[in-house]
């Protein structure tokens, strides 16, 4: 299996000719409930998640960037439906995270600004690696605190030995917020030619709190390639996939480009 390349074609073509057991990380958004036509290309749900599934190492993560689109009033639910799947397949849903997006489309008349999308964390038994990111400023810094615990009956019972000392920076909550990806104006122009580029730094995050260096990472919708570019920066293998040519040639150009966070 050759690393560290972006691969033009469908991507269940691709991922069928790779071995077994062969990924440890998937960084990835895919397209969902036609809100972009990417080209005119379509994808197939349920093909893509088994080869994920099969290609995930014993311990390995998907995270599986994604939202969904309004249709006749309602919201879809796809985004559900794709992690129940995933479970039911054999998957953990290791974690619910939130990206907070800080622009987002004008709603219709009837709904409150929708700001966020899922980053859904499945594991492939129990996560190999974990490595949480710190960057909360505590603000019971130096406080002694200590754990409770709440029976069935709703008792509430102090749990003395569970006691420490606030630290003055913590770990980083599940919900993540990201200033977006850079405009047209911007020296990281290449990625605005992508109509759904999510922030390098987002991709960034999830490859270190997830895998370690020299580990493979994989995007089978690699789009302009941030998911290879921050993997590369950051001292993992990459594999990108990608149906679209003009995609990825945008996304070999990135490659050759430094950080933009």
């Amino acid at each position: 299996m050759e690393l560290d390349q972006i691969i033009c074609g469908d991507n269940c073509e691709v991922m069928r000719q790779m071995p077994s057991e062969s990924i440890d990380l998937v960084v990835t958004s895919p397209p969902y409930d036609d809100l972009r036509t990417y080209g005119g290309h379509s994808w197939d749900f349920y093909g893509v998640a088994w080869n994920l599934k099969r290609l995930l190492k014993p311990g390995g993560v998907i995270v599986w960037v994604v939202g969904d689109g309004v249709v006749d009033g309602q919201e879809t639910g796809t985004s559900m439906r794709q992690a129940l799947h995933f479970q039911k397949i054999g998957l953990r849903l290791h974690d619910t995270m939130v990206y907070e997006k800080h622009s987002f489309r004008f709603p219709d008349e009837t709904r409150y600004y929708q700001t966020w999308e899922y980053m859904f964390v499945f594991s492939n038994g129990k996560p190999r690696v974990y490595s949480p990111i710190e960057d909360r400023v505590v603000s019971r810094a130096g406080e002694k605190v200590h754990g409770t615990t709440i029976d069935a009956k709703g008792n509430r019972t102090s749990v003395n030995h569970v006691q420490r000392v606030m630290k003055d920076i913590g770990v980083r909550h599940n919900v993540w917020k990201y200033a977006g990806v850079p405009g047209a104006g911007t020296k990281d122009r290449i990625a605005y030619e992508h109509p759904a580029t999510f922030p390098e730094a987002l991709a960034r995050d999830h490859i270190l709190s997830w895998s370690n260096e020299g580990d493979i990472v994989l995007d089978p919708f690699s789009g302009s390639g941030t998911t290879a570019k921050m993997a590369k920066h950051n001292g993992r293998h990459f594999i990108g996939i990608e149906v679209n040519p003009e995609y990825v040639e945008i996304s070999r150009n990135r490659l050759e480009q430094g950080v933009l966070f």
